[in-house]
């Protein structure tokens, strides 16, 4: 509590952050009670420098991964007062494929086409999976 000019202001305490371990299994989380199916969780940290986990999942339709991505923002930002950095996909434009980049963890969302165009579970084969949930 702050005292100022004889008034008492509460600063509401901040959750911890979650870590790159935690954020990662969040996400699976949600995602999954979004319905989305075929979800990899992989340890790429040894494989890049650039994050820690990928994510990918699959979606039935652009829709579907609209309200995932909304359904991310709106928990993990006022639970845990996380963003992505960056996102790309979907919205109104189409190409069955969205990216949300949360630094350590990065989630990849695609149509059930799009999915199989990308390989991305080839592409990273080599990394440690970490969780699969078919």
């Amino acid at each position: 509590m702050l005292h100022y000019l004889n008034v008492h202001i509460s600063i509401p305490k901040q959750e911890a952050s979650l870590n790159s371990n935690e954020l990662a299994r969040q996400i699976v989380d949600i995602i999954e009670e979004k319905q989305a199916t075929e979800i990899v969780l992989l340890d790429v940290s040894e494989q890049t420098s650039i994050t820690s986990y990928f994510i990918i999942a699959t979606i039935d339709n652009e829709r579907q991964g609209n309200a995932v991505r909304d359904e991310l923002h709106e928990k993990l930002h006022i639970q845990h007062r996380v963003r992505p950095l960056n996102h790309e996909g979907m919205q109104e434009s189409g190409g069955g494929w969205v990216l949300l980049d949360y630094g350590d963890v990065i989630l990849h969302l695609f149509t059930e086409e799009s999915r199989e165009f990308y390989k991305l579970d080839e592409l990273w084969q080599k990394a440690n999976v970490v969780m699969k949930i078919m």
